[in-house]
């Protein structure tokens, strides 16, 4: 029931869970009740993942195998917190690559085998804590490793740290985006010249072999002069070359294709969809931004497939809490008692314990002789300790004063 119970929660509203909870096991809940086992089960296991996190830095164990050639990249979709307030959930999305055929018939690179990161947190935090996911996908030991993405500066640091040789490749429609905002202005929106114009440079930058300084010279050229705003025109084709020219190397389509990489990051996109906005961005939603990172951690492992899994860690762990809870409140309720220090002036002396305890050891032997005229005197040991041969018994057990 509680497994039943935080899946529901972690791919419905809290309310349709509810509701879904009273069809299938007849069991009628709160929708509180349900808020809270998800909650709480997605607090889970962003506590194992980072128990995880703290054991690879610390024991620096070798990764496992990776795969010939892996996709990796990220993006960020922001989420209505409570207060109005907005904030940016970062996702990494990982794969493999494989060379299927396309809708064309032709071989096109396929990433398969997706596998998510998310955390609501700033650049340095969130690359820091993907590497548990990286880890265990391999990101280390893969042949190659291809980083397709925006170009955002994050994302670069993002690939130092994770995998600094991968090869990085400007995600194309955001190519195409840029070359839109430099044409538009001087073409218009939406007209037949501009269409035109952006179909014959995406055709080139995807296949020439050298496609980029081809767009570029076309950029270059756009007559900004004829433009509504001249100026304002001048300004949006330079920043689309500035853009261009410090990312040349991630444009170069024409290779990538040849050696079977993918050159879109539709499946981070797809990611952010998925595993963000169609659970945490429905009508009404505002979250605490205590509970957006449990619930989109559960939003991982689920749109996945690895539930299965995820769960039994999930469930230990908070069983180990429940038990730590109920000894902490046994605690409470019993606690242990505190002996209490006898006071200094009730304690008796020394002197008085030594006096008031008998002895147990005979007292030393005073001098003298134990025998005279072949009679033992009170010296004798025999006499000293209460023993008359005579009878062989022993006599009154005293000492002698």
């Amino acid at each position: 029931m509680a497994e039943g119970v935080a899946r529901l929660g972690t791919k419905l509203p809290f309310e349709q869970a509810v509701a879904d909870v009273a069809f299938f096991w007849g069991v009628k809940l709160e929708e509180t009740t349900v808020r809270r086992h998800t909650q709480a089960a997605g607090a889970a296991y962003v506590a194992e993942q980072t128990a995880e996190l703290e054991r690879l830095e610390r024991e620096r164990p070798a990764a496992p195998s990776g795969p010939a050639v892996q996709y990796l990249s990220a993006d960020g979709a922001m989420v209505p917190l409570v207060g109005g307030d907005w904030a940016e959930v970062k996702t990494l999305a990982i794969g493999e690559v494989e060379e299927r055929p396309g809708l064309d018939g032709l071989p096109a690179a396929q990433t398969t085998n997706l596998t998510y990161f998310s955390r609501l947190a700033d650049a340095e935090t969130f690359t820091r804590r993907a590497y548990v996911e990286t880890y265990r996908r391999g990101t280390e030991t893969a042949n190659v490793v291809c980083a397709v993405q925006d170009g955002a500066e994050w994302l670069q640091g993002l690939v130092d740290v994770l995998r600094a040789d991968a090869v990085r490749i400007l995600d194309f429609p955001h190519a195409i985006e840029h070359l839109t905002a430099a044409a538009q202005p001087v073409l218009g929106a939406a007209t037949p010249e501009l269409k035109a114009w952006l179909d014959e440079q995406a055709h080139t930058l995807k296949h020439a072999a050298d496609g980029a300084r081809q767009v570029l010279s076309a950029v270059a050229k756009l007559p900004v002069q004829r433009a509504a705003d001249p100026t304002a025109a001048g300004e949006a084709r330079d920043r689309t070359m500035t853009y261009f020219t410090k990312r040349l190397a991630q444009v170069q389509y024409a290779a990538f294709q040849s050696a079977g990489y993918p050159i879109g990051s539709g499946s981070t996109e797809s990611a952010n969809k998925i595993v963000v906005e169609a659970r945490l961005k429905g009508s009404g939603m505002h979250w605490a931004r205590a509970h957006v990172d449990p619930l989109v951690a559960l939003r991982t492992v689920a749109v996945a497939n690895r539930w299965a899994e995820a769960w039994p860690r999930i469930c230990a762990r908070l069983r180990t809490q429940a038990e730590q809870r109920r000894r902490s409140r046994w605690q409470t309720r019993h606690p242990t008692p505190t002996p209490r220090p006898t006071p200094v002036e009730d304690a008796p002396s020394a002197a008085v314990a030594t006096a008031a305890r008998p002895s147990l050891t005979p007292p030393s032997p005073r001098r003298g002789k134990s025998i005279v005229n072949g009679r033992p005197t009170a010296l004798h040991p025999w006499k000293r300790f209460g023993y008359d041969p005579r009878h062989d018994a022993p006599r009154d057990l005293r000492f002698p004063c």
